[in-house]
């Protein structure tokens, strides 16, 4: 059994697909090997009747399909999650498990199965959270349209301090735009540390690509990313101001981001660079992208 312990070292702020593998999970980050403390993710690959257990330890969790379906075991729960074909075909079910809990994941046909987690104070119970509750925006207009799936963010669902979106940006739009931060505790803003998996929809001729810029946002608070990014890759972001993330033309771009902090209240409180704020004024004179939404409740066969 894993007990979801990773060596203690830094990594980042830029991880490549396969960088931080182990022997159970293809992507293993988390507050040691961050150097922070509460935010994490790990993606579960498994094969056509594979399984895997493992403790969640101080962390709560949600197991979120990629791709393909599973059966979640936890507190002597049981848990059929449906899952999807691609994060571009359909918005997925999950499970949510809290820390302190033994956990088993099991997929009769495989498939990949992200793990966004943080470091909890309180145990909550293993829950189910259907596709149909998970509450989907259409943020932004113009070139600057996107879509959330707020699946667990504190307004849709109960959690203790995790906070985890997924993001769909049409090809050729911007997202997480205009640039913000989240890294001081104060009024009108919430301390947490961020995580941003990506995968792009493929073109014909094989892998997309897409960008992500994050930079500095005060003394103390340096960061310098202008990364391209692919299927697989994440970025680490303990503080700056951050965005855009360019969906580049031909690849539709899918993110999840991952949530978490200090702060006794879990909210996902943000500030917008003042050089750039003046951009969410301009959204009222246009239309939301019409490609929008890209994915519903009901499979999209791609």
């Amino acid at each position: 059994m894993n007990e979801l312990a990773s060596e203690t070292r830094t990594v980042g702020p830029v991880v490549r697909r396969g960088e931080t593998g182990d022997d159970t999970f293809s992507l293993v980050i988390t507050p040691e090997n961050a150097g922070w403390g509460y935010s994490s993710l790990r993606v579960l690959e498994l094969p056509a009747g594979g399984r895997a257990t493992f403790a969640t330890g101080e962390d709560e969790m949600v197991v979120l399909p990629l791709s393909g379906s599973c059966t979640v075991e936890c507190d002597g729960e049981r848990f059929e999650v449906a899952g999807r074909e691609s994060v571009f075909s359909r918005v997925t079910d999950f499970a949510y498990a809290p820390r302190d809990a033994q956990v088993t994941v099991s997929s009769a046909s495989g498939g990949r199965f992200a793990l966004p987690a943080a470091r909890a104070t309180r145990r909550l119970t293993a829950r189910y959270g259907p596709a149909d509750g998970v509450s989907v925006e259409l943020r932004g207009a113009g070139q600057a349209s996107r879509q959330v799936n707020n699946f667990c963010n504190p307004e849709t669902f109960d959690a203790d301090k995790l906070i985890a979106v997924e993001v769909l940006t049409p090809a050729a739009n911007w997202s997480s735009y205009p640039p913000h931060k989240h890294d001081e505790e104060r009024e009108g803003e919430a301390q947490l540390e961020e995580v941003y998996y990506f995968e792009v929809a493929p073109g014909p001729a094989g892998e997309g690509i897409a960008y992500q810029r994050v930079y500095t946002s005060g003394p103390g608070r340096e960061i310098d990313v202008c990364a391209e990014v692919r299927s697989g890759d994440t970025v680490l972001i303990p503080h700056g101001w951050h965005g855009p993330s360019m969906a580049v033309p031909g690849y539709d771009l899918y993110y999840l981001n991952v949530m978490a902090g200090p702060s006794p209240q879990r909210a996902w409180l943000i500030c917008d660079d003042p050089a750039h704020a003046w951009i969410r004024g301009t959204w009222d004179e246009q239309e939301i992208d019409p490609r929008l939404p890209l994915t519903t409740t009901e499979e999209r066969f791609l």
